[in-house]
């Protein structure tokens, strides 16, 4: 198996069709992510439609790639940030999500947090089209993106 990371920098390949965008650059190790179920005054739970693939159009828990020198605590603030306009707490651990499949597009750990909303005016940016907030109920029935409907039963299980 091949395991691919999205890279802005060049890499220790030759590219040819590299212009300073993003490109496909191979690793031999799995790739640092982190995800947040984060709740709401009301009790509902941020989501974003995902702008890109994988699973373009479809719900997913706000998060994204852990960048060099940065902690995941750090991360998983920018990344809600960037996505949704909220600025959060951290409030405590669900878990470590390591399943070799859990993205196509290669092997991607997450760490996955409960935070809450502080403040901000929640808003689509970045990677995201629409952010929009459903009770748990309401999010379990839905498909969401990657393994986000395991991770929000693990949530669940933990705030409950």
């Amino acid at each position: 198996m091949v395991l691919v990371s999205i890279s802005t920098a060049h890499s220790w390949q030759d590219n040819p069709n590299d212009k300073g965008v993003d490109t496909i650059t191979r690793h031999n190790h799995p790739l640092l992510t982190v995800d947040a179920v984060i709740n709401t005054l009301d009790g509902r739970i941020i989501f974003i439609k995902r702008k890109n693939p994988p699973f373009k159009g479809s719900w997913a828990l706000p998060g994204g790639f852990v960048e060099y020198g940065e902690t995941v605590e750090e991360a998983v603030i920018r990344e809600v940030n960037e996505e949704t306009g909220a600025i959060i707490e951290i409030q405590d651990l669900v878990g470590v999500y390591s399943d070799p499949a859990r993205d196509p597009r290669g092997h991607m750990v997450t760490i996955c947090f409960i935070a809450i909303k502080k403040e901000g005016e929640i808003k689509a940016d970045t990677d995201a089209t629409e952010v929009a907030c459903f009770t748990a109920k309401e999010a379990m029935g839905m498909n969401l993106a990657f393994d986000h409907n395991k991770i929000l039963k693990d949530a669940i299980k933990k705030i409950s």
